[in-house]
This record gives C-alpha cells, structure tokens and sequence, in this order.
C-alpha cells in the first residue's frame, strides 16, 4: 500500500514530506501532516510500550480514580472495576488504531479523512486539535505545576511556565525526541510509582464508609473511558514512521498494554489513596494531599516524577496536537509548520492553564466527560468506514474534492442527541439523568451507537461508502 519515494506527489496523488530527518534527535522534523516516505522510515513496536506508559505516569491519571471515590463516592472495589473497564476499551482501541500508521504512513487525523472527507474532517481534526494542544496540555501542565509548587514552594505560576518550556522544547523538535524522552522518563518514572502505589496500596481502607451518588459507576467508567481515549486521535501519529512490513499484532499488543496498565494501576493507587483522605485528595491541593500519604523523602521523589510525567504527557499533547491541526488541510507555507504551530499551542496553553489553577478539580471531571462526547462518535465513524472499506488507497487522503459528508453528518447527530438526552456534568445535565439520576452518564455509549447507524444507513441507502479509489 505504502508509495515508493520515487514517485513524484504528482504521480501518486501522494503529499509526501519534504525534507531529510530519519533517526537525527536533536534536528527539527520537518513538515506537517504528509506522508513519511520509506526511506525515512525506522523504529520497533515495542517502543510503543513506554511512549504509552510514560505519560499516563502522572498525577492526572491518579486523579481519575480520586475522583471515583472523594467526589462520585463509590467504594474502593466498584471503583477499581469502573476505572479498570474504561482503560481496558480504551487501551484496545488504541492498539487497533495504531496497526494502520505504518501501511500508510500518515497521522492518525489524516487517516480519518477517509470516513469524513477532505474538509469534513476539519470537525474531528478540529477538536482534538483543541483539546490535545489546548485542553490536555493545560491539564497536565497543572498537575505538573502542582507537584513542582509542593515540592519547591515557589509561585505557581512560575512552576507551570517552567513545565511549559520544558515540553515545548521536546514536542518542537519533534518525532524522533519525543520517542527518547519518552524512553528515557520510562524507567525512572516506572520505578518511582510502583514503590509510591505500594506504599498507598498498603495504607488504604478498601471498606471505608462511602456516599455514593447516584449513577456514579457509570459516571466512573465514563472518566476512565474518557482518559484512555483521549489518545485515540493520536495513536497512528507515533506508528507512521515504522515500515509497512511492522508487525501489526506487536504494534497493537504494545500500544494497547502501555495505555491499559498504565492507566488501570495509578487510577486505582488514586481510589486507593481517597478511601483515606476522602473529600481533601480533590480540595484545593489534591496532589499535596496524595502525596501527604507518604514519608518526605518519597513524597519528594514522587512529586518529581508527577512533574515529569506532565511533561511526558504534554509532549505528545502538543505534538499530535499540531498534527491535527496541520490535518485540517490550512496549508501553511513552511518547512517547519508543524513546529511552528506546536510553539503556538504552548503559549495559549499556557494562559489556558493559568487559569485553570483554580478549581482544577470540577473543571478536570467536565473535560474528561467532554472528551468521551465526541471521541466515541469519532471512533464510530473511523471503525464503520474501516468496515465498509477494506484496502483504500493513499490518494483518498489527499483528494481535497473528495467528500463523505456521512462521516460529520452522522458524527454531529451522535454527538447532539447522546449529550442532549444523557449528559450528567456540572455545566449540562440531559433530559434522562435529570429525571432518573441513577443513569450516570451514558452519552459517549449511546453517542456511538447513534452515529454508526446513522453512518451505515447512509451509505447503505445511498449505496456508497465502499471506494477503494478516486475512481470508484
């Protein structure tokens, strides 16, 4: 499937990159969202492990299950079921997802142009976009200002400038370093929680008297399911420059056991902590009150690792995040574009996350829930036109008069009537969780139920949706 370098953009309908960058760490990659050409292609599934553990090493993965228990009330066990549920989806999606970027060769956005169209792809390489290089970045850089305030004392504001700097640095240079870093941060990172987990693990009270609200258990799996696939609309980015003869079951088998174990172990450590600070693990300083559970020299060390696990996570946020917005065909006349938009999305992260600072805890449980809004719908479209279309050939992605107006149609639809009718979130709840409250939160399940029938009858009336080229 993969083209020849060879051929000529022309020939092949094709836009590959430009520029030289194979294995150089310390050179900016250049380009955008085009196609990797074979001989820039390098690189092992199995470094899909620790690209996908690393990140999820950090406080914001801890507070998700902080949140299953302090502020949705569920006990330890139902929480660690929930959490472990919700990775366990998002974990198996990430792995199917990131099978294609090798055959391909390009970003897991552009890829969803083939169930959305050219410009109708603009709405989901539009929101994650947002929500990777604006809204994911500021959340981690809190949780990493957060740590850095506790562990130092100073302002912070200053701490989160500092964590800002450092993953920008990483994510505009690109490809190559972000992979290192995220090797390298693996080890340490990996160390340093498993002894805090034991630790808190062995102080948590399993049968501790619990409130549970109504619908929590299913408000839970939708936070779990929200985090984990939140890097759905990356996974291709960190496989298109592995060679199309990659061993897809490694790739899958990787990817989706770093996100899964990663995600599962620290949420539960995070339920697991609030079974004994209760309401305070999501006060005004919930990483000071997790890591108050631990004796000061591996508080310290933990609130370091918090801080680099920020950055781990931020520097694939910003980076898949420019990406996307690269994918939404704006054609920026520079060699360097995809750098020079990672600069932009850190500085309005930045004021993002200054703003943030305060009452991070409510606005993280909204974010989580929103994200799950519009990545099942997504998920359902790339998934139903995978099925329908088995082989699509690489000129499909690059056709700007190609469209498939049933991809946004069908996501906006799924998206609308799932958060109108089922939404339980404190800035909206839906017509169904305000009439029976034990619901929780169903809307990214009816969301992508919605949407893929909506997608299938389209092309199943219209008799399309089965093209392999530009010709039919």
């Amino acid at each position: 499937m993969a083209q020849d370098v060879t051929q000529s953009s022309a020939d092949t309908g094709v836009l590959v990159r430009e520029g030289h960058y194979g294995t150089q760490v310390i050179a900016v990659e250049p380009g955008g969202a085009e196609f990797i050409p074979l001989n820039e292609r390098h690189g092992r599934p199995i470094q899909l492990f620790w690209t996908w553990t690393s990140p999820n090493m950090e406080f914001a993965t801890i507070f998700v299950g902080v949140l299953a228990v302090a502020v949705f009330g569920l006990g330890f066990w139902e929480a660690a079921l929930a959490l472990a549920l919700g990775s366990l989806i998002g974990g198996i999606t990430q792995g199917i997802l990131s099978m294609r970027g090798p055959e391909y060769g390009v970003p897991q956005m552009v890829l969803s142009r083939l169930g959305f169209g050219y410009w109708g792809n603009a709405l989901p390489a539009g929101l994650n976009s947002v929500t990777a290089g604006i809204g994911w970045f500021a959340v981690n850089s809190v949780s990493g200002a957060f740590a850095l305030n506790v562990l130092t004392h100073w302002p912070k504001v200053l701490c989160l400038l500092i964590i800002v700097v450092l993953q920008v640095v990483v994510a505009f240079f690109g490809y190559n370093l972000v992979h290192l870093f995220e090797r390298y941060a693996f080890p340490v990172l990996a160390v340093i929680f498993l002894i805090a987990s034991g630790v808190i693990l062995s102080k948590a009270h399993p049968g501790a008297v619990h409130h549970t609200i109504p619908g929590a258990f299913l408000l839970t799996f939708g936070a779990s399911f929200g985090y984990a696939v939140g890097w759905n609309p990356y996974a291709a980015d960190y496989t298109r420059y592995f060679k199309p003869s990659a061993n897809k079951v490694a790739i899958a088998w990787w990817a989706g056991l770093g996100l899964f174990l990663s995600c599962t172990l620290l949420e539960i450590v995070g339920a697991a902590a609030a079974t004994v600070t209760g309401a305070n693990g999501a006060g005004s300083n919930p990483t000071g009150a997790f890591t108050g559970l631990l004796n000061k020299p591996l508080a310290d060390l933990t609130l370091l690792a918090i801080a680099l696990g920020a950055v781990a996570a931020n520097v694939l946020n910003i980076y898949s995040g420019a990406l996307s917005f690269t994918a939404i065909g704006i054609k920026l006349p520079l060699s360097l574009r995809r750098a020079i938009v990672a600069l932009g999305f850190g500085a309005i992260g930045f004021f993002v996350g200054w703003s943030a600072l305060p009452n991070a805890g409510t606005r993280y449980e909204n974010f989580l829930l929103i994200i799950a809004y519009w990545i099942a719908p997504w998920l359902a479209v790339y998934f139903c036109d995978q099925l329908l279309r088995r082989h699509p050939d690489e000129a499909l992605l690059f056709a700007t008069r190609r469209t498939n107006w049933a991809g946004p149609v069908a996501m906006l639809a799924g998206m609308g009537i799932s958060i109108w009718l089922f939404s339980n979130q404190t800035e909206y709840v839906g017509v169904v969780p305000t009439h029976y409250p034990a619901v929780g939160d169903l809307t990214f399940e009816v969301g992508f139920v919605i949407t893929a029938a909506v997608y299938l009858i389209w092309h199943a009336v219209a008799g399309t949706g089965r093209e392999n080229t530009l010709a039919g």
